[in-house]
């Protein structure tokens, strides 16, 4: 019988084992009670050795635990952000505001029909145009055109 050795020669993987492959808590325990059934009697393992494999599977439990309530938070946040913006977006039904026009970048006034996300993102339907909420830059009554103000443009042709 052959039996090959391992050397520093030999491929090492570092990629994670995932989904069947991984290492769970009920493998890590059924593995430890097979390594004390099948210890030699006459050198059982160490107390000590015993104690920080423990150890070592109570820290993995704790770390999956924070890593979970981690990505709990982030959800949450997420969410919130998001329902901050249709908070602030609703707001603004029926409002006359002034937005950044994405096509040339001039500023617009429209009254604001109504709100939609789209990719995480309240965007507002303002004269049949989708303008993101980042977008708005005043709320309140458009300027009127001065009829008596020879430099208003608007003014002038009335």
């Amino acid at each position: 019988m052959n039996i090959s050795g391992v050397n520093s020669s030999d491929p090492v993987s570092l990629s994670q084992a995932s989904g069947s492959d991984a290492l769970g808590k009920d493998a890590f325990m059924r593995l430890l009670v097979q390594q004390m059934r099948n210890q030699d009697p006459l050198e059982p393992a160490k107390n000590e050795e015993m104690l920080a494999q423990l150890a070592q599977f109570q820290n993995l439990e704790e770390m999956d635990e924070l890593n979970n309530n981690i990505v709990g938070l982030a959800v949450l946040q997420q969410s919130n952000a998001l329902l901050q913006q249709l908070t602030s977006a609703s707001g603004l039904i029926g409002q006359e505001v002034q937005y950044l026009d994405g096509a040339d970048g001039a500023t617009q006034w429209g009254r604001v029909d109504s709100i939609k996300v789209e990719d995480g993102v309240a965007t507002l339907s303002i004269g049949g145009k989708n303008v993101p909420l980042s977008d708005i830059v005043q709320v309140g009554a458009a300027p009127q055109p001065d009829a008596d103000d020879p430099n208003d443009a608007a003014g002038a042709d009335a």
